[in-house]
Order: structure tokens, then C-alpha cells, then sequence
């Protein structure tokens, strides 16, 4: 059994919440690559150079990459076997979004109450979400979520009947109601299956899966690729200015459902897409 102590898990969780909001992903910034060798319109390739220059400012200076710096999402996948020594492990995650986001400037965002609307000052408490698996260790992911992004998001309980088609059509949909208020490019993670609840987590988890990583099933691979296509059709582009490049990827992540039901989510994430990950133990 792997004894892990919560000061590691504070330590680890302190030092993402800054990087993610200094350091943008390779994998974004092989996709602002690609997007500028295809890209035809003046305006969209000067975009996104401007964006490749603000995230090499904000790497070299520590800065943020963008002013949301977003309401801390972590992915706790925690190994059956892994002891926990020293305290609560969500009060671990809490204090390390606490130290990161108050030693890091960034904006502190969270609100205590969702009508009375009180900053907590300090950006906790971060959204949770905890898995069970095999082994003994902690792997964890953060995922600074913005809410000109996350304002965006749409869950909707199709018919079963509804099929591919229909559920082609919803995120479509989504995408250009959004239009170019999420910041585009974006990634667009779509969950299908599960309940009400689980659609959503599965479009979560989606988002900060590496762009050009594609669904392990085929057929489910296939319509990333079609919706891409679609999607970059739709002529938003990089920040609402027109173009080819309105989305980076689309990212399905499906689960098994009930019968009667196809429940879909999509959420949509901006041209900042952010998230860093450590397995400790």
C-alpha cells in the first residue's frame, strides 16, 4: 500500500493551478500551428499569430494566458490501495488551489453563494470530481475552467430515435448559438450516454483530452472528424473573425445509456484550453 500525504497533494495541486493558467498545452499550440498553414483569411491567420505570441508573453513572464483564469476543475483518480496520511484529502485540493491562485495573482472567481454572489476571496472551493481505479496512486488533473466558455454549454435528452443524426445536429447547433462568445477556437467535448448527470461529466472530461487523440471506437472517431469539418464550415472563426478555424478538435466520449433515452452534452472549451496533470505515489 502507497502512503501518500496531503502536503503532496496540496504541493501538486498549488503548482498546476499556475502553470495551467501560464503555460499553454503543445497540443494547442500545434493546433494554432496547423490552423495558421490552412488558414486562408488575413484576418483569422493574424489572430491567431497574436495568440501564439500571447501565450509565449504569458509563459516567459508568468502571467496569465487569458484574465478568466477560471474556476479550478480537478479530475481526482484515486487508486484503491493509495493511503491518504495526514488530513482530508478534498481539503488538500481546496488549500492547493487556495496557495496557487492567491501566489500565482490570478483572478479569484468563485462566488460562495450562487444568488447572493460574495467572492471567496481566495477561488475555492474547486469542482471535484473522483474516480475510483485500480492500484495505489493518485493521478491528478487540473482543469481551470473559464465561463465565457462554460456559458456556452448545453445538455439535451434526445430520442433514442434521434441516432447519429440527431445528435450531430445538437452540437452543431450548440456551436453556432455560441458563435464567438466562448473565444473560439475552441475544443468541443460532447458526452453521450449515461443519465442527465453523466452526459455532462463525459463532455467535461472530454475537453482536456490532447487534441488529435481520437475516440477509441471508429465509428465514434469518425464523427470528431465530421463535426470538425462542419464545425470550421460555419465561418465564426479565431475569435469570432471569420475564417476556417472556429474549433481545434471535438473530443466524444460516450458511456452505456437507458432504453428510452440519448442523452447528449456539450461543452465547449476556449482557444485557452487548460489543463496539467501528475500521478503521485
Amino acid at each position: 500500500m502507497m502512503a501518500i500525504h496531503v502536503e503532496q497533494v496540496t504541493e501538486a495541486v498549488a503548482k498546476m493551478c499556475k502553470e495551467a493558467n501560464y503555460i499553454l498545452g503543445a497540443d494547442i499550440l500545434e493546433g494554432y500551428q496547423e490552423a495558421l498553414e490552412r488558414e486562408e483569411s488575413e484576418v483569422a491567420r493574424e489572430v491567431l499569430e497574436t495568440l501564439l505570441e500571447n501565450a509565449e508573453i504569458a509563459k516567459e513572464e508568468k502571467m496569465p494566458i487569458c484574465q478568466d483564469t477560471g474556476m479550478a476543475v480537478i479530475f481526482l483518480e484515486l487508486g484503491q490501495d493509495a493511503e491518504i496520511e495526514g488530513g482530508s484529502l478534498t481539503e488538500a485540493i481546496n488549500e492547493g488551489v487556495r496557495q496557487g491562485y492567491q501566489e500565482g495573482y490570478l483572478r479569484k472567481s468563485v462566488v460562495a453563494d450562487p444568488l447572493e454572489r460574495q467572492n471567496t476571496g481566495d477561488n475555492t472551493p474547486a469542482i471535484i470530481h473522483t474516480e475510483l481505479v485500480p492500484g495505489d496512486k493518485i493521478k491528478l488533473t487540473v482543469a481551470p475552467k473559464g465561463f465565457g466558455s462554460e456559458n456556452m454549454s448545453q445538455i439535451k435528452m434526445l430520442k433514442p430515435a434521434d441516432g447519429v443524426e440527431g445528435v450531430k445536429d445538437f452540437v452543431l447547433q450548440v456551436v453556432e448559438e455560441a458563435g464567438s462568445n466562448p473565444c473560439p477556437p475552441i475544443v468541443v467535448g460532447v458526452g453521450i450516454g449515461g443519465t442527465f448527470e453523466k452526459a455532462a461529466l463525459l463532455a467535461k472530461k472530454a475537453i482536456v483530452r490532447p487534441i488529435g487523440l481520437h475516440n477509441q471506437k471508429e465509428e465514434l472517431a469518425q464523427v470528431e472528424e465530421e463535426l470538425l469539418t462542419e464545425i470550421n464550415q460555419l465561418g465564426i472563426g479565431p475569435q469570432g473573425f471569420g475564417g476556417a478555424t472556429t474549433a481545434l478538435a471535438v473530443n466524444i466520449n460516450d458511456y452505456p445509456t437507458h432504453i428510452a433515452g440519448l442523452p447528449v452534452a456539450v461543452n465547449i472549451n476556449c482557444h485557452v484550453t487548460r489543463h496539467k496533470e501528475i500521478t503521485l505515489g
